[in-house]
């Protein structure tokens, strides 16, 4: 009987977990995970080259209010596509100015392909392309730095049943800026666990580490997240609520927990989930 119960287990948290956060695991052929997030970004200090926070000067304040569609399609089994665009207002105002900036951000565009289909789990490599085609790099304060970004990924999840009702993801990789920007080393520890048949809690630390190989110098565009060299770690946590098989909705927390040479600054997010079978 055990033999019989411990597979059923671990099935049914690789299915929830292809619900809520696709992770490691990729797409089956014609199926999409879409989401839908409205973001709010709010920061007033920074942290310096020493990792220290400091306030922004002439009591400054930058906002970042956003809509991001995100979706992820089944081409085969094994591969995957991945979209992801913003419409954004940029906002930064001190004691001596205001600036805002309107419209679409950066698009990313890319590919997961599963390298192992492990017991519950599943590798993966994903490759993707930062586009930043669609805004105006010469706006006084403009939505992104004006320059393709490339980065290859590795990705391991796992289904943890085994324990209790839930996953964990990791993931490394490396992305190459282009012109003066340095690139950056990426990594990312998630851990997932329903609470009830509806609801689930999930915990990230996503983080950023310069490869140092860029100009340390802030851009002047009254943007502090967009710095030519900088890291950062944040703490994600999001709760989710599974409407049915296939809509569902996540509130997300997002706080900066170190860094430098970048914004001190905390995300608050609402999102929509649907997933096409």
């Amino acid at each position: 009987m055990l033999k019989k119960i411990v597979p059923l287990l671990l099935l049914c948290t690789v299915c929830c977990v292809s619900q809520t956060f696709a992770g490691a695991w990729t797409q089956q052929s014609g199926s999409s995970y879409n989401r839908l997030t409205l973001n709010y970004y709010s920061a007033d200090h920074n942290f310096d080259n020493d990792g220290d926070r400091k306030e922004m000067s002439a009591n400054g304040k930058f906002t970042d209010t956003n809509l991001n569609y995100y979706v992820e399609y089944g081409i085969t089994d094994d591969l995957t596509v991945i979209g992801s665009a913003y419409y954004k207002q940029i906002k930064h105002d001190d004691d001596s100015i205001e600036i805002k900036t309107y419209g679409i951000g950066d698009v990313d565009l890319g590919l997961k392909y599963r390298l192992l289909n492990l017991p519950a789990g599943a590798l993966a490599v994903q490759g993707l392309v930062k586009v930043p085609e669609l805004y105006d790099e010469n706006d006084t304060m403009p939505l992104g730095n004006g320059q393709y970004d490339y980065e290859m990924r590795l990705l391991f999840g796992q289904s943890l049943a085994y324990l209790f009702p839930g996953y964990f993801n990791v993931e490394f990789g490396y992305r190459w800026r282009a012109e003066e920007p340095s690139d950056e080393y990426r990594y990312l520890v998630e851990v997932g666990s329903d609470i009830t048949a509806k609801t689930y809690l999930r915990v990230k630390l996503d983080g950023l580490i310069s490869a140092n190989n860029g100009d340390s110098a802030v851009y002047v565009s009254g943007n502090p997240t967009m710095t030519t060299e900088y890291d950062l770690l944040k703490l994600d946590v999001a709760f989710g609520y599974r409407i049915d098989d296939a809509w569902g909705w996540e509130a997300v927390y997002t706080p900066a927990l170190s860094g430098e040479n970048t914004a001190v600054g905390a995300t608050y997010a609402f999102a929509l989930t649907y997933k096409i079978k």
